[in-house]
């Protein structure tokens, strides 16, 4: 039978999902710290106590790899290895009662609004003037800045509303000191995260004020790239366009994603867009940023996508060339709008529509990286890895787009610093050249 641990409690936070996610446990170990708990995230010493699983909902692949990682420390909490666990975020906010009931060893389960109960049973006082205060575990020099909470979208396939709630902006003020904060501990990229940037403002300014909030941001000093991830294409405010195009702290990138061209899905999906509009906005984009790389996000295996209709989607991707794209196979979430409809692609139809697609985009890519050879970027870098400094150009995020090789033997570069370089040769996700002057 094992005893509880004498040791001095020490927590380990372990973050399964998306970025908004990565951002609530900086929060919450921002918060430990300040109350003198000591605090890492994902510790490869398992010299923790206790551990607290920062979990993902939001599709099945998503939900199984959270539900592993707290199985794993179930086992551990029962081996005696760590004396407490405790689980949050997404999947404890939407399934709290059948997790309760399946996994028992838990010690506590708390949703996505809950961090001042969280921190209760820490030992830990939840600390209001902690204004943009957080322990980032992103690189030293970029870090994510999330500017609303939850979403107001009716899309029928999502679940994100039912684990985040409504659209919830943060002041503006609030938002520019928080980056303060970020920049006086070294910060260089802002990366705009929310359920939808573009709804940004509406609940609170009664208008939509992304293109302030990036003004504002903007004059921080330390700044220099801002990058914007998830807009929402219907009712976007193109006066964002004006200020990414005469804005040089603004990086001309944007992530929104379009999830499907034909008409009969994007109205089953209550995507409130058409084809029509869709492609009157990437052309907009085009004209009012020239150079701007686009990314996007699809769903394939949707209810109703016949073969007919994913064809429409393979000929349109192929015909707009986006610049960054990614997929996801139509996972089927009950409570959802979409759940009412018949699951009615197979998954292995799923998949193989999922592999065309990024098969397709590979071969784009690969054309696209063709004319960056003999080009000089502003790259900025992340990490070194073997032989090689990697960084980004402001056309490419972090962990999911191309990246910049430069060899190590050739120069010396400090990890968060800018170069510019010349590409001298490419394939489908990586360029490879050299600093020049």
């Amino acid at each position: 039978m094992r005893t509880k641990s004498l040791r001095k409690n020490k927590i380990n936070i372990i973050t399964l999902g998306c970025s908004k996610n990565v951002y609530d446990s900086e929060v919450l170990m921002g918060q430990l710290l300040a109350n003198k708990i000591s605090v890492d995230h994902e510790s490869e010493k398992e010299d923790a106590n206790i551990v607290v699983v920062n979990t993902c909902g939001f599709i099945d692949n998503a939900k199984e790899e959270s539900i592993n990682a707290i199985l794993e420390q179930a086992q551990r909490k029962e081996s005696g290895e760590i004396d407490r666990l405790y689980v949050t975020g997404c999947l404890s906010e939407r399934y709290k009662s059948d997790l309760e009931k399946d996994i028992p060893d838990v010690d506590q389960y708390f949703g996505t609004t809950d961090l001042p109960k969280l921190l209760k049973v820490l030992d830990a006082d939840y600390k209001h003037e902690l204004l943009g205060e957080r322990l980032t575990t992103t690189p030293n020099h970029y870090a994510y800045l999330k500017i609303s909470e939850g979403c107001d979208r009716p899309c029928s396939f999502c679940a994100i509303p039912l684990m985040r709630g409504k659209h919830r902006s943060t002041p503006i003020e609030q938002l520019v000191k928080e980056a303060e904060y970020l920049t006086k501990n070294g910060i260089k990229e802002l990366i705009l995260i929310a359920q939808d940037l573009t709804f940004y403002g509406l609940d609170i300014y009664k208008k939509r004020r992304l293109a302030d909030l990036l003004t504002q941001l903007s004059k921080v000093e330390g700044v220099e790239w801002i990058r914007l991830h998830y807009a929402f294409p219907t009712g976007f405010p193109e006066d964002v366009l004006d200020v990414i195009r005469t804005n040089n702290k603004i990086c001309n990138y944007i992530d929104i994603p379009l999830q499907h061209i034909n008409d009969d899905l994007l109205k089953s999906m209550k995507r409130g867009a058409s084809r029509e509009k869709i492609d009157a906005l990437i052309e907009s984009f085009r004209v009012k940023v020239p150079g701007i790389a686009i990314r996007t996000t699809l769903i394939v295996g949707y209810p109703g996508e016949t073969n007919e209709r994913f064809q429409e989607l393979i000929q349109w991707v192929q015909d707009t060339k986006f610049d960054r794209l990614g997929v996801f196979t139509y996972s089927h979430e009950e409570n959802t709008l979409a759940y009412n409809l018949e699951d009615d692609v197979p998954d292995k139809i799923k998949k193989a529509r999922a592999e065309e697609i990024m098969d397709l985009q590979t071969h784009i890519s690969w054309e696209l990286n063709q004319d960056k050879i003999g080009r000089v970027f502003k790259v900025l870098f992340d990490r070194k890895e073997g032989n090689y400094f990697i960084g980004r150009t402001e056309f490419d995020s972090p962990d999911v787009d191309n990246e910049v090789l430069v060899r190590a033997e050739d120069t010396y570069i400090r990890i968060g610093d800018f170069a510019n370089v010349k590409i001298e040769k490419v394939d489908h996700f990586d360029l490879y050249g050299v600093v020049v002057d």
